[in-house]
């Protein structure tokens, strides 16, 4: 445990900027947000050509070239005996000749461009999709930030709570050991029976114990705060509140469905899931494109001579048979949106219990704490007239004693109830989306004396 000289007390909303700043499981989801926002980059560029340079190297098994007795003109009649005579006379001519076509080697270097005009609304499906994913990743990090803030106020109070009950643990140790000397005195002077001075005693080492416990769940509440926060000197600044009243339930109720992060989750997956519809129904569409092609290089040759050195053109691609499967892949997607629907509603439902189970827990915190101020007076008052009374010799050490844990008792049922309200006034506000309301809360309370 570190030494109470070494703490660095830190006020709730530092400790929050502290987290929101250094845990790692913020910054992975923040890496997942750059990731998604760099996808949705790379969607963009779907509907623009794609430009490939090529260049191709071929050896044949021997060169492709046309020889002369290949024409057969000597089969070539035309039923005119002079014009038969003179392409009887060419054949001769040519028989013996040989044109060649293609080199043995060839190397060619051509640039081609292929541009998507129509793809029956497969690109754009695939650009939504890709930015429901970036509006999801937006909405995960919001909701990993949304339970570090509960976890927070956890933690932050319970080591508030746990040095609280250590104080009120020592005081009423501290009592007991002045009783217990006082009851010790008396037994020697003959004026207190000896089961009476047993009885103090056993109370006073209880209270030890007890105090030596609420030590050392101090310590470890404290060390989980620390590894929480990244310090290992870091301790809560601020104490327990009881806050103004709470507003109407509705009102949490309907920031909640605004802007609660697990809902938007879903509204993403939603988008997504009617993203994979639309682009497997275009599979049913043909593609229309634009094509070309320029050739850059090619070895001389009587065919590179006479092919053209650019082409452009457009194409239609109608797939006839087609072996994805693609009604399947429909029903499959419309499937995906119905379990996304039924979750949003489920999860909507599930949302709205907890925030009525939290407004509830907080309101019933700040009554039991209310009510627990008429009782700690009471117990503080017979504890002083107890001790008062067995110094006269009219009350026995075991009233004293009872006393004094009533007084205990009542002081840690009145600290669990502040601690139960603030923890549930974080969720409620976490849950409901306004999570930066929590200091208003407390400036309020520190404003009314509360705490």
């Amino acid at each position: 445990m570190i030494s109470a000289s070494y703490a660095a007390p830190m006020p709730f909303d530092a400790a929050w900027r502290q987290v929101r700043a250094q845990h790692q499981g913020l910054a992975a989801e923040q890496a997942n947000v750059s990731k998604a926002e760099a996808q949705q980059r790379a969607a963009r560029a779907l509907f623009l050509p794609q430009l490939d340079a090529s260049a191709t190297y071929l050896h044949l098994d021997r060169k492709m070239e046309l020889k002369g007795s290949d024409l057969n003109l000597n089969q070539v009649h035309t039923g005119n005996a002079g014009l038969d005579a003179v392409i009887q006379d060419v054949a001769a001519g040519i028989a013996g000749l040989t044109l060649p076509l293609v080199d043995q080697n060839l190397v060619r270097a051509s640039v081609t461009a292929l541009w998507p005009l129509f793809t029956g609304g497969r690109i754009s499906a695939a650009q939504d999709i890709r930015a429901a994913q970036l509006d999801e990743a937006r909405e995960q990090l919001r909701l990993k930030e949304q339970a570090l803030f509960e976890t927070l106020a956890e933690r932050y109070f319970t080591v508030v709570l746990a040095r609280e009950l250590l104080d009120t643990r020592e005081r009423s140790r501290d009592s007991l050991a002045r009783h217990h000397e006082h009851a010790l005195k008396l037994e020697q002077q003959g004026q207190m029976a000896r089961i009476e001075r047993l009885s103090a005693e056993a109370a006073y080492h209880n209270a030890r114990v007890e105090a030596d416990n609420a030590r050392r769940n101090l310590e470890l509440a404290e060390l989980a705060f620390r590894e929480l926060v990244a310090s290992p000197v870091a301790t809560p600044a601020n104490p327990l509140f009881i806050g103004p009243d709470l507003e109407g339930l509705e009102g949490f109720i309907e920031r909640m469905e605004a802007s609660h992060p697990a809902l938007k989750v879903l509204a993403a997956k939603l988008e997504q899931a009617d993203g994979a519809i639309r682009a497997e129904q275009g599979r049913y569409y043909p593609e229309v494109f634009a094509f070309g092609n320029y050739s850059l290089h090619e070895r001389d040759s009587i065919t590179s001579q006479i092919s053209p050195d650019w082409v452009v053109g457009l194409g239609v691609k109608v797939a006839l048979v087609d072996r994805s499967g693609r009604g399947g892949l429909v029903e499959a997607a419309r499937s995906a949106e119905l379990q996304v629907r039924h979750l949003g509603a489920q999860t909507r439902q599930d949302l709205r219990l907890l925030v009525e189970k939290t407004w509830r827990q907080a309101r019933q915190a700040r009554e039991q704490f209310e009510a627990l101020a008429s009782t700690l007076a009471l117990a503080e008052e017979n504890l002083r007239l107890r001790q008062h009374a067995f110094t006269q010799g009219l009350s026995t050490s075991l009233e004293v004693t009872d006393a004094e844990l009533r007084l205990s008792g009542a002081r840690t049922q009145q600290q669990a109830a502040a601690y139960q309200y603030v923890v549930s006034l974080a969720r409620l506000l976490a849950v409901s989306g306004q999570p930066d309301t929590f200091t208003q809360y407390q400036q309020q309370a520190a404003v009314q004396g509360n705490r």
